[in-house]
């Protein structure tokens, strides 16, 4: 093609997030420490497929119509560092194409060097080896390309782009030494070149299908659920557009469903389809229906928590007063006990989230809307989510937002403990960020696979101890690792260490360890039941 419209680019995007899907579990799996709990690819899936229903709602085939659709779409749906990035580098994308109705393969090349430029902007400290080297290297060769042949097709300029970003992806282990330690490439950049390479199989006339689930995935999330009791309860109702109506099979949107949860209700009434389901895994149900069509309702509640008002997915929000206050604290976790907890710190609104389940940027403008209050403090919770939550931040009028920069759930809950709702807002942020710095934090859950980290050599079904970023030890005893974990983290000048138990630990594994602290070291212990999924102990020292 020598130039496209907004109907190619539609096109492009749906072959692109269907990519992007399709391997989303392969691009999970690229995480540098061997945890259960990779999400890039699911992270940059969730986002990408909420700009492409976005775009798929927009009854315009402007180009710079769907530019701004998509963009805007990734913005809200941005979960995770590497959707943030992502909703980046397809908002350059629109401002250089703004205004245009059709573009050639020069035009694009302009636009992918915008998306790499604000993109980097938008990271304050931007990391070589990542999506942002990726996106930066592949555009400038590309332009380079287009502008020394200005003739070029767009199916040439992306033939260059895609050959490019491959090339400098398979770099990333020279420049970030810990993907080369572990033997994987960049997670985010991998995500990035399954878009690329999606829009370039459309413009070559072979547009990417969505492929149905892999069976690992079913298998996971059939052994997830457990009972009707838990998880959530998940109904909606879609509009089935014109292309699915007339093959819509509902048998098969059945099987689908059944394979992420149970109590399942399909009910179809000619172009309307509703869907009730309880799952462990809403987000999934969700993508699997709107392959179908338009949400007209939806509805998400928690089961374990029914007394919450869930204002989007997997966000629970707490019943907030009316009336304007001076302060309003946000803040994410994930665990019946840790959201009990943060809500007697005075805590206003919970978004159910944490590693494994990034709340996106619309999560916190929902939760942001929500409260009622002259100055809101975030606590992310999650290195993972900071950026979702500052560009929350800087999305909403007239509020005043504060992102801490909490990136566990023990540096928020010190932080919690130093607001005093009787000072100015400045005295709360010194004192809640000097409260962040005297935070350690250490965390204990298995590994998935072999491998080796910094010397450290890990079998998969260890459990291993982390101090920060750092493995400490792993073993096949979960107390073992434990007690080796605290033995790193406590120093002579620490007061206080907080223990947050998770929902497979049991109450002689709190009494032992808490024991062998008092025994060994002259500190207080508070243990307290977080009942959070991954991870079997959080542990906070300061």
């Amino acid at each position: 093609m020598k130039v496209i419209n907004g109907k190619n680019l539609k096109g492009m995007i749906l072959s692109g997030a269907n990519n992007l899907t399709n391997q989303k579990a392969k691009i999970d799996a690229l995480n540098v420490f061997p945890v259960p709990d990779g999400d890039t690819g699911t992270n940059m899936s969730l986002t990408f497929s909420n700009g492409l229903h976005e775009v798929n709602r927009l009854n315009s085939n402007n180009l710079s119509d769907v530019a701004k659709t998509l963009s805007r779409g990734l913005l809200m749906g941005a979960r995770g560092n590497s959707g943030v990035i992502l909703s980046q580098i397809f908002r350059g994308f629109y401002q250089a194409l703004e205004g245009k109705s059709e573009v050639n393969g020069y035009d694009i090349s302009v636009a992918f060097n915008k998306g790499a430029y604000v993109a980097y902007k938008a990271v304050m400290r931007p990391v070589e080896g990542t999506i942002l080297t990726v996106m930066r290297e592949a555009a400038y060769y590309a332009n380079k390309y287009a502008e020394t042949n200005p003739g070029c097709t767009v199916n040439e300029y992306f033939d260059i782009l895609c050959k490019e970003s491959m090339i400098s992806l398979e770099n990333t282990p020279e420049l970030l030494p810990v993907l080369k330690e572990v033997g994987v490439v960049d997670s985010g950049a991998t995500g990035l070149i399954a878009i690329l390479d999606g829009f370039k199989a459309y413009l070559d006339g072979e547009p990417i299908k969505l492929l149905d689930e892999s069976e690992e995935v079913l298998e996971a999330s059939q052994m997830d659920f457990e009972s009707d009791e838990f998880g959530y309860c998940t109904e909606f109702i879609i509009k089935l557009n014109e292309q699915t109506i007339k093959k819509f099979d509902e048998q098969r949107l059945i099987k689908q469903l059944s394979k992420l949860g149970d109590s399942l209700v399909v009910v179809q009434d000619e172009e309307l389809v509703k869907v009730h389901v309880h799952t462990l895994t809403p987000g999934d149900a969700l993508n699997v229906a709107q392959r179908y069509g338009e949400f007209l309702k939806l509805k998400i509640e928690n089961m374990q928590e029914q007394h919450s008002n869930i204002t989007s997915e997997n966000t629970v929000v707490e019943e907030n007063v009316e009336e304007e206050k001076e302060y309003a604290i946000i803040a994410v976790a994930a665990g019946e006990g840790l959201k009990e907890i943060f809500k007697e710190y005075r805590v206003d609104v919970v978004i159910s989230g944490g590693q494994t389940m990034n709340p996106s940027t619309e999560d916190f403008t929902a939760a942001i809307n929500e409260v009622k209050a002259k100055h809101i403090i975030i606590l992310p919770n999650n290195s993972n989510i900071i950026l979702a939550a500052q560009q929350a931040a800087l999305l909403v009028e007239d509020e005043e937002v504060y992102v801490l920069d909490t990136k566990s759930v023990t540096q928020g809950l010190s932080a919690c403990l130093m607001f005093n709702p009787e000072v100015s807002i400045q005295e709360n942020l010194n004192e809640m960020n000097e409260a962040i710095s005297n935070v350690t934090t250490g965390q204990v859950t298995y590994a998935i696979k072999d491998t080796s980290f910094e010397g450290i050599q890990i079998k998969a079904g260890d459990y291993m101890g982390i101090k920060e970023k750092e493995i400490v030890a792993s073993t096949k005893d979960l107390m073992e690792a434990t007690k080796a974990l605290i033995d790193s983290m406590v120093g002579e000048d620490d007061a206080i260490i907080t223990i947050l138990y998770g929902e497979d630990v049991n109450e002689e594994q709190v009494e032992e360890l808490t024991d062998y602290i008092e025994d060994n070291y002259d500190i207080d212990v508070e243990a307290l039941n977080g009942g959070q999924p991954v991870y079997s102990f959080i542990i906070g020292v300061e």
